[in-house]
């Protein structure tokens, strides 16, 4: 799955992009042709190291051969072996678990190559400023490799392997979660376990959906910056007192309350009935196997409640199980409509921007499940090659600080939760969280408990089974 932005509010890209970007055939070609200048401009520096380390390698050379007192040759020929060691020692030499003195040491004059995903204005604005801050206060430069999937360039971290490019790599941090996390750690294709040793991982929430990505322990190997969660969205004028847990969402349909879910592939739909599943499950081995890939798992079984559920739940919804809305924005728009009581969204912050839009009423909120709802976060990683490892690391520390955390957690530059504990902060850095205004309609920040997905392998299996039960 490729994270890239699935809560975005941008207006003008419709939530199938959102998850699944693809860029034009002219952003394609930029994006091969930035990959070309950055390799030449990197062979070309390795080449001037070389021809410089060769030429000092030749001069000391002949100053050991020529004739000279015996003492003197001896120190001579000392001093040449520490300048030829000093040459050629690499100049990413810092490890994972080096001190933070010697990463910024280190990571001060690199350039730092950001692939992530490019498919939002807001992001890439953000993205920016971060590159602003970052010149700034530590003197990495941070450029932004804008993908449309971060998929191809797990493909292309693939390919460097096999081929033998085992350093001076062309990407130096990449935004992962989910199975492209899990096949880099598969294959072995991450720098090593960094994350713990960053400052302000010491703020960071403690959930389960940050030390496990769908279920595969992170082990360190990547760091958390963001993440989204599973809510929903009710007028209060119309259901003033909504349905907090399955059970309650199936009574309130019982009594004519209006509600409705996208069908299955649909993002939102697929996310829902892993909701209901999590929920419905009452046996702790069955809870168990939603984290081991469901090939693993016993699937009928486990299942059967949810059919259950939803052969009740169906033709009590709008449609009657017959139509269903066409993604988690269609639900936003027919609660605007008067047809639905409550949305569905990924994004705890939706009904502050559409209520800013003018496509909620003001007397919207949002809210989860008392006892939770399905979230996850995405991560940015080092890959096993990278060329500035330490202005990587920098990078992905400065984007968990608060300062970039509150500003990423404002709906006019991005809008998206935070992953610190705001209960970790000293009191000035609270207030930048406190001056952050989501309005009365978003979950309140550091509000919901977040409940870990499911290993990524069951998301196609339910799909394929709520459409052979359901499907038109």
């Amino acid at each position: 799955m490729s994270i890239p932005d699935p809560y975005c509010n941008d207006s003008s890209v419709d939530e199938h992009q959102l998850r699944n970007p693809r860029s034009s055939e002219a952003g394609m070609f930029q994006q091969i042709m930035r990959h070309v200048q950055q390799r030449v401009q990197r062979r070309v520096q390795r080449r001037v190291q070389r021809r410089v380390q060769s030429r000092m390698q030749s001069r000391m050379q002949s100053r050991m051969q020529s004739p000279m007192p015996r003492p003197l040759k001896r120190g001579v020929q000392l001093s040449a072996g520490i300048l030829l060691l000093a040459s050629v020692t690499p100049s990413f030499a810092v490890e994972p678990d080096s001190d933070w003195s010697e990463v910024l040491e280190e990571a001060r004059g690199q350039t730092v190559y950001f692939n992530a995903w490019g498919g939002s204005d807001r992001i890439n604005g953000y993205l920016g400023w971060v590159g602003k801050q970052l010149k700034a206060d530590y003197g990495v430069t941070l450029e932004h490799v804008k993908v449309a999937d971060i998929a191809e360039v797990v493909g292309q971290l693939e390919a460097a392997r096999l081929v033998g490019r085992n350093e001076d790599g062309n990407v130096d941090l990449m935004w992962i979660n989910g199975e492209n996390f899990a096949s880099l750690k598969r294959a072995g294709l991450l720098w090593g376990s960094f994350a713990d040793n960053l400052p302000n991982a010491r703020l960071l929430k403690d959930s389960a959906s940050m030390q496990f990505d769908f279920s595969v322990a992170v082990d360190g190997l990547e760091s958390p910056w963001g993440g989204a969660q599973l809510v929903f969205i009710h007028d209060t004028d119309t259901v003033p007192e909504p349905p907090r847990s399955a059970q309650a969402l199936l009574e309130f349909v019982r009594n004519d309350g209006r509600f409705a879910y996208p069908a299955p592939p649909a993002f939102h739909g697929t996310t829902f009935i892993k909701q209901l599943l999590i929920e419905l499950l009452t046996d702790s081995d069955a809870q168990a196997a939603l984290s081991l890939p469901v090939e693993e798992a016993d699937l009928a079984a486990i299942t059967a409640p949810l059919w259950a559920y939803l052969d009740e739940l169906h033709p009590l919804l709008r449609g009657s199980g017959k139509s269903w809305p066409t993604s988690g924005e269609m639900t936003r728009q027919l609660l605007d409509d008067g047809e639905l009581d409550i949305a569905i969204s990924f994004n705890p912050n939706e009904a502050s921007a559409a209520v800013r839009g003018g496509q909620l009423p003001e007397s919207v909120r949002t809210y989860v499940f008392d006892n939770g709802t399905i979230g996850n976060t995405h991560f940015v990683s080092i890959p096993w090659n990278a060329s500035a490892s330490a202005g990587a690391m920098v990078v992905a520390d400065f984007l968990i600080s608060p300062e970039a955390q509150a500003r990423k957690a404002d709906p006019e530059f991005w809008g998206e939760p935070t992953v610190l504990d705001l209960q970790r902060l000293d009191d000035e850095e609270r207030a930048l969280f406190d001056a952050v205004d989501l309005g009365v309609w978003a979950l309140p920040i550091g509000a919901g408990k977040i409940l870990p997905e499911p290993h990524s392998s069951w998301a196609q299996a339910l799909e394929a089974a709520w459409l052979e039960r359901y499907g038109q």
